[in-house]
């Protein structure tokens, strides 16, 4: 048998060819195009719901130009809080993002001072996605066909009629008292763990009123089942032309209305957030896409990360501005 034998230089530079072998090899590695395995979407509210509609859209068609699964993870609790600070604290590495709402980057920053996640410290967003109306509604047995019919009938009965609400210290909550406190009126609020336990019992009768979103409201507004009195948004909503918006009743200070988009954890690399974007931006072109976010009452917004993030700021500050007026503030 024949024996190779080897210096000391010849095996330092076959451990050192070696060792830049796996270098490159897990360089390569590092480097694979982003995304190289499913995506864990969190929506922090209950299946079901206009978030979780829009979250599977967004799994749906961005998955599609992605060239990977895009999983939804419902994980709700605490108005949304529950779920964004699963997305907080995961790793920034584009594999897990959030469906931020109206609720988890603006009303409950303002009313929870125990919150534990910060909704601009610890976030990346990336695009908006859906700007979605709510809309005010009443049984039809409470004898009011309009809003200002409705309030009269409020102020001649303070705290007779009661009104639904997803939750105490909920975006939902967080309107109604400040439409109390601009319209002058006393509604008695029943909180649920929900706004689809809500809803349920507004249309059975056993709460007088609800603000719900749009694409929720609108099935049993349309069978006549709830009367639409108002609706929060910039303007009228095609599904329901002849109910005024808030601004239109006089009371523009309750805003434009909610909407649905993407963040990812904060440290996650801009390439990643870009590809996010872009991929989401080209799903929202299709028209099944712009079909079904219609169809539920909502309007497609998508934005650059840097005016997303502007706009959650805009709505962190309007919503510490309603929470202070209306004396909004939980443990």
């Amino acid at each position: 048998m024949t024996r190779v034998r080897m210096s000391r230089r010849q095996l330092m530079l076959s451990g050192a060819a070696a060792a830049a072998t796996l270098a490159f090899a897990g360089s390569a590695l590092a480097q694979a195009p982003y995304p190289s395995r499913p995506i864990r979407l969190i929506v922090p509210f209950a299946a079901g719901g206009s978030t979780d509609l829009s979250a599977r859209l967004v799994a749906e068609f961005a998955g599609r130009e992605l060239g990977q699964p895009i999983v939804v993870e419902n994980k709700g609790g605490a108005g949304g809080s529950v779920g964004m600070e699963q997305v907080a604290k995961a790793d920034p590495d584009g594999y897990t993002i959030g469906m931020a709402t109206v609720s988890t980057h603006g009303s409950n920053p303002a009313v929870f001072p125990k919150l534990k996640y910060d909704p601009i410290k610890d976030f990346a967003p990336v695009t908006n996605v859906v700007a979605v109306p709510s809309v005010f509604t009443v049984h039809p047995s409470v004898p009011a066909k309009t809003m200002q019919e409705f309030i009269a009938l409020a102020k001649a009965n303070p705290g007779k009629y009661t009104i639904a609400s997803p939750g105490v210290g909920s975006l939902g909550h967080v309107n109604i008292e400040y439409f109390m406190m601009l319209a002058k009126i006393k509604l008695l609020h029943v909180p649920y763990k929900g706004a689809g336990l809500g809803l349920n019992d507004a249309v059975a009768g056993q709460v007088n009123a609800i603000s719900d979103n749009l694409s929720s409201a609108l099935p049993h507004v349309k069978s006549g089942r709830l009367r639409a009195l108002a609706v929060l948004g910039p303007s009228r909503s095609p599904q329901l032309p002849n109910v005024p918006t808030y601004a239109e009743l006089g009371f523009k200070e309750m805003g434009d209305g909610g909407w649905f988009g993407i963040v990812a954890p904060a440290g996650t690399p801009p390439a990643i957030v870009n590809r996010l974007n872009q991929a989401i931006h080209k799903a929202m072109q299709n028209p099944e896409f712009k079909r079904k976010v219609e169809e539920s009452g909502g309007t497609l917004v998508p934005n650059t990360p840097e005016q997303f993030k502007a706009q959650i700021q805009q709505t962190m500050a309007r919503y510490a501005r309603v929470a202070k007026a209306a004396n909004i503030q939980l443990d």
